[in-house]
């Protein structure tokens, strides 16, 4: 198919104004967007274990800076009614929040320090792989904070491995099935 030469500039008008442009090749101003945020996971195991299910919706419109203000109470609340000492409380409480999510796209999915809920000096993390929900239940039910205070069988969730292999490229985790 052949188009006309006033087609072509009409096209090349066409194009430059959907992506912002101007003759001049000057972008417009974006438009600021705002989002309705309905829920956030930085660590599945902040809202959906230690959280009470009517707390989830404010858990959800919050920004990170706001958990421990209105989030640590009810995670110790939580800790502390599981059988949990004081000091297993607190720990838990200072790891955990704020409830964010740190992802280093410039570092080896395969090392530590991928994927974090606390980095110092660019160190600290996980892999991908890391079971990071058995490693939860083992801080709150398990030996792993205090070995003098366990509650044995529920330090695991019994799911051995992800069912679905790691993308080699950013964002790495496989399409929702």
């Amino acid at each position: 198919m052949k188009y006309s030469n006033a087609v072509k500039w009409a096209l090349l008008g066409l194009a430059l104004a959907a992506a912002g442009c101007d003759e001049n090749e000057t972008t417009t101003p974006v438009t600021e967007r705002t989002f309705n945020q309905i829920q956030r996971l930085g660590n599945p195991l902040v809202s959906e274990v230690f959280l009470a299910k009517r707390s989830h919706p404010v858990h959800g419109s919050l920004g990170p800076a706001q958990d421990v203000q209105y989030i640590s109470a009810e995670l110790k609340d939580f800790v502390k009614n599981a059988g949990r000492n004081a000091t297993v409380q607190n720990t838990l409480a200072a790891v955990l929040l704020p409830d964010e999510l740190i992802i280093q796209t410039d570092k080896d999915p395969a090392t530590a320090g991928w994927l974090s809920w606390a980095l110092a000096n660019g160190w600290g993390g996980r892999k991908l792989t890391d079971d990071v929900v058995d490693a939860g239940l083992d801080a709150i039910f398990g030996p792993l904070l205090d070995p003098n205070n366990t509650s044995p069988g529920l330090e695991t969730d019994n799911v051995a491995a992800n069912d679905v292999a790691f993308g080699a490229t950013f964002p790495y985790l496989a399409a929702p099935h």
